[in-house]
C-alpha cells in the first residue's frame, strides 16, 4: 500500500469514526431520555440498523466485486451522513427506523469493528486486502482498526460538547468531510463475474461462526450504554468519558493482533480473547456495583475486537481475490441477522427488568462459537503455523 493511499484511506475512515463515536453516545440518550421511547423501541431501531447494514453491506460487497471497489466505497461513505440528516430533521419513530437502516446504527460491534456505519466495513476490508501483501495484511487490518477505534473514541468524547439533537448535525458534517478522499485512492479496478463461488464452503464456515458471534453481540453490545443509563442512571457527560476510555483501550489493544497471530495462531487468538470477555460479561449484571461494571465495560470492547484483524486476514486468505467483497459481506450478513434476534430479545428483557439473562445467553453463544472455530479452522491454522516456521528457518 502506497503512503498516499494509506493517508487518503485513513482520512476517510477517521472522519467516519469520529461521526460514529458521536452517534454512539448521543443516540441512546436521544431515544431514551429526550424522545422518551423505551428499551424495546431502541432495540427495534437497532434491529433496523442491523438489517440495513446487512442488506447494504451485501449489495456493496457484490458491487465492489463486480463494478469496482472505489465506486462501492464512495456509495458506502454517503450512507452515514444521510442517516445523520434524517435523525436531525425528525425524531419520529418511523424516521429513526429508516435512518438507522440507512446508517447502520446496529451498535452490535465496537467502534474499531464497525458497530455504526458498518455497511462500508466489507468493502473497506476488501480494499485493504487488495492493496496489501499477505505478510502485512494483519498489520494493516489492525492499524486501520486501531485508527477507527482511536478516532471513534475522540468522537465519543466530543459528544459531550453538543446537545444530543445537535450532535447528529455535527456527525453529518464530519462524515461528509471524508468523502472527497475516496476518488483520490489508486485502487486497481479488477472486476469479477457473477458465478458460483468456488469458496462457498469456506464462506459457509465463516458464516456459522459469524452467526453465533452476531447473536452474542446483539444480546449485549447495543445495550451496554443503556445498561448504565437504566441501572446506574449515569448522565451522558460521564458516560461519554467512560465510552472514550473503552474505545481508546480497544484501539490500543488491537495493535497487538499481529503479535497474537504469530504466537497463538488464528483460532487460539479468538478463543482466548473472546472466552475471557464472555466470563467477565457474565459477572457484570451479577455484581451490580458500579466500579466492577465500569471495569468490565472498559475491557469488553478490547477483548471483542482484538481478534478481528486476525479473523479478517484469515478469511481473505481462504477465498479467491474476486470473491472477497462477497465473502466479507456474507460474513457480515450472518452476524447481523443473528444479532437482530439478540437485540429484540434483550430489548424485551430490559423492558421487563430481566437484565441478567441476555448476559448468560451471550456467554453460551460465544463458547459455542469458539468450539466451531476449533472444529472448522484448526487444520488450516496448524498448516499456516508450519508454513511460517518453515519461512523462519529458511531465512
Amino acid at each position: 500500500m502506497s503512503r498516499k493511499d494509506f493517508i487518503f484511506l485513513t482520512l476517510f475512515r477517521a472522519t467516519r469514526s469520529v461521526a460514529a463515536g458521536i452517534i454512539m453516545i448521543a443516540f441512546p440518550y436521544l431515544v431514551l431520555e429526550r424522545l422518551k421511547y423505551g428499551p424495546l423501541a431502541l432495540g427495534l431501531i437497532y434491529v433496523a440498523g442491523a438489517a440495513g447494514t446487512a442488506v447494504f453491506g451485501l449489495l456493496l460487497g457484490l458491487l465492489g466485486d463486480i463494478w469496482g471497489r472505489k465506486r462501492a466505497l464512495f456509495i458506502s461513505g454517503a450512507l452515514l451522513p444521510l442517516c445523520g440528516v434524517l435523525v436531525f430533521l425528525s425524531g419520529r419513530l418511523g424516521v429513526l427506523i429508516v435512518a438507522s437502516a440507512v446508517g447502520g446504527l446496529s451498535a452490535t460491534g465496537s467502534l474499531a469493528g464497525g458497530g455504526i456505519g458498518g455497511a462500508s466495513a466489507p468493502i473497506q476490508s476488501a480494499v485493504i486486502a487488495d492493496m496489501s501483501h499477505r505478510d502485512k495484511r494483519t498489520y494493516y487490518f489492525s492499524t486501520f482498526a486501531f485508527m477507527s477505534g482511536a478516532f471513534g473514541s475522540l468522537g465519543v468524547l466530543m459528544a459531550r460538547l453538543f446537545d444530543v439533537h445537535q450532535a447528529f448535525l455535527v456527525a453529518t458534517l464530519v462524515s461528509l468531510a471524508g468523502l472527497p478522499f475516496v476518488p483520490l485512492l489508486s485502487i486497481v479496478s479488477t472486476r469479477g463475474k457473477l458465478r458460483e463461488l468456488p469458496s462457498k464452503v469456506t464462506i459457509g464456515k465463516f458464516s456459522v461462526t459469524a452467526l453465533l458471534n452476531g447473536l452474542a453481540g446483539g444480546l449485549v453490545v447495543p445495550f451496554l450504554i443503556p445498561f448504565f443509563v437504566l441501572v446506574y442512571s449515569l448522565p451522558e457527560s460521564k458516560m461519554a468519558v467512560y465510552g472514550f476510555a473503552a474505545g481508546l483501550l480497544a484501539a490500543i489493544t488491537i495493535l497487538f493482533a499481529p503479535m497474537l497471530e504469530r504466537r497463538l495462531g488464528f483460532v487460539r487468538t479468538v478463543a482466548w480473547t473472546r472466552g475471557i470477555g464472555s466470563v467477565l460479561l457474565v459477572l457484570m449484571p451479577l455484581a451490580r456495583w458500579l466500579p466492577v461494571s465500569l471495569v468490565i465495560y472498559l475491557l469488553t470492547p478490547a477483548l471483542r475486537v482484538v481478534a478481528v484483524p486476525v479473523q479478517q486476514a484469515a478469511l481473505v486468505d481462504m477465498v479467491e481475490r474476486d470473491e472477497r467483497g462477497r465473502a466479507l459481506a456474507a460474513n457480515q450478513v450472518a452476524r447481523l441477522a443473528a444479532g437482530s434476534a439478540g437485540i429484540v430479545f434483550t430489548g424485551w428483557m430490559f423492558e421487563t427488568a430481566e437484565i441478567a439473562l441476555p448476559f448468560f445467553i451471550y456467554a453460551g453463544a460465544m463458547f459455542t462459537n469458539i468450539y466451531f472455530y476449533f472444529r472448522f479452522f484448526s487444520a488450516w491454522d496448524a498448516a499456516g503455523a508450519a508454513r511460517r516456521a518453515g519461512q523462519i528457518k529458511g531465512a
